[in-house]
């Protein structure tokens, strides 16, 4: 799978570490260094520079203990690049929404949602820079888990208009990836624009990165982007003698 990333497009990845707390002995362990599993990293296609590899840890909270863990300042969770949690009850979803430090919450597409989206712990979440993300590996699946996440994902849309959606896909096999274009057009069947969905998989992505870099830093993430020039601003910087030759 990471060797099939850079292939079709990408350039980051993330190595996600899952931790289920109904199952016993669950500890979050350090992450595994890109180094250890890769010696080189490989050249992403189209580019001179090498693929970026993340690490993620995604918590599955069935219980409001389980966000204990998350708001004490554990040294192995700061390691991370991106935490994500997985709330399976409508309070844990406001309590992930409002309060929990994290950088992403993981919505459930694999069987009907046991409660509806309200729109203020929505707009917190979208407040604080928390993104939502939509997996659209079991869309490929299976026809039943299709129409879940079809479904889910409009409800959620009708609630976030858009807006804090990043699609990823949490492959487990080759067969399953697909490439950016091909998952904003999926973007399309969950309820997004255009230009939502080809957010979704790249600059949305970007500011998950960057808000996971705001939480580890406990300070603030600066970059910069070069804004497009208008057309009206490119014909205010021609000198005044130039405009009266030219409409001459």
């Amino acid at each position: 799978i990471f060797l099939l990333c850079f292939l079709v497009g990408y350039s980051a990845v993330a190595l996600n570490h899952v931790i289920d707390f109904k199952e016993k002995k669950q500890e979050i362990i350090k992450p595994v260094s890109p180094s250890e599993l890769f010696p080189t990293l490989p050249i992403v296609q189209g580019t001179s520079k090498r693929i970026k590899v993340l690490t993620r840890l995604t918590l599955v909270v069935s219980d409001p203990s389980h966000c204990n863990l998350l708001r004490s300042t554990s040294a192995n969770i700061r390691l991370y690049d991106i935490i994500a949690v997985f709330p399976k009850t409508e309070k844990l979803f406001h309590i992930a929404c409002t309060t929990l430090d994290v950088d992403l919450v993981c919505i459930n597409v694999t069987e009907k949602l046991p409660f509806y989206f309200r729109r203020p712990p929505v707009n917190m979440a979208i407040d604080r820079g928390i993104y939502f993300e939509l997996l659209y590996t079991p869309a490929i699946k299976d026809s039943t888990m299709r129409r879940y996440t079809i479904s889910n994902a409009i409800s959620l849309m009708q609630i976030c208009k858009g807006k804090n959606i990043v699609i990823s896909s949490a492959a487990e096999r080759p067969l399953e990836l697909r490439g950016p274009y091909d998952v904003a057009n999926l973007g399309l069947l969950f309820g997004l624009s255009e230009s939502e969905a080809k957010a979704a998989v790249s600059t949305n992505c970007r500011a998950t990165m960057l808000h996971g870099e705001t939480r580890k830093s406990a300070c603030g993430v600066v970059y910069t982007v070069k804004k497009p020039r208008k057309v009206e601003e490119e014909e205010s910087a021609v000198p005044a003698c130039k405009k009266a030759k030219t409409q001459a």
